[in-house]
């Protein structure tokens, strides 16, 4: 009988490939650590866009801003089909202290800025109360020298005030992510 040769397998190399690199996981987790942290310090920096979750009503569960919002859009449309009138002027009222509220939540807890609406309504107020004390002026660019340092002001504050209450809200999301 004659006997067989046994086949050996042997593995065989390419001779230009390059023995294989096994993946460090530590390198691995300090790169997603760094890409983590610099996403984070670039969301921190971020100035447009909502942050998080809405900031929650002072109302509990009840949507009584939104009802506001309602109610004055539907007594808007009404006083303007009646032609005016106190429906008219109570829509407007209850419609803009829901829309003030919303807004002045979601800005002073770093949710979202509204700066130039917040800005605006005190400078339309001041407007107002300038013409109704003094009369419409001449000129009615005179009644600016008042209103846009009025703005201005009010638009740089409430801004600064917006950027330290989004680096906290942004501060909290990190350490609720981290933990």
């Amino acid at each position: 009988m004659p006997s067989q040769k046994s086949k050996k397998s042997r593995k065989r190399r390419k001779p230009a490939g390059a023995p294989r690199v096994v993946a460090s996981t530590r390198r691995e987790t300090r790169a997603q650590l760094a890409v983590s942290a610099e996403r984070q310090r670039k969301r921190g920096s971020r100035q447009l866009g909502r942050e998080g979750e809405r900031p929650e009503s002072p109302f509990g569960g009840l949507p009584i801003s939104e009802l506001a919002i309602l109610l004055g859009f539907v007594a808007c449309v009404v006083g303007l089909i009646n032609g005016g009138g106190p429906a008219l002027l109570v829509g407007i009222i209850v419609c803009a202290l829901g829309v003030v509220e919303i807004t002045a939540r979601e800005h002073f807890s770093g949710f979202r800025s509204h700066t130039a609406l917040l800005s605006a309504l005190p400078a339309v107020a001041v407007e107002a109360l300038v013409v109704k004390l003094f009369g419409e002026p001449r000129h009615r660019a005179l009644v600016l020298l008042v209103v846009v340092p009025v703005f201005a002001i009010l638009f740089w504050l409430l801004r600064r005030r917006f950027m330290v209450a989004r680096q906290a809200r942004v501060a909290r999301s990190a350490r609720r992510s981290a933990s």
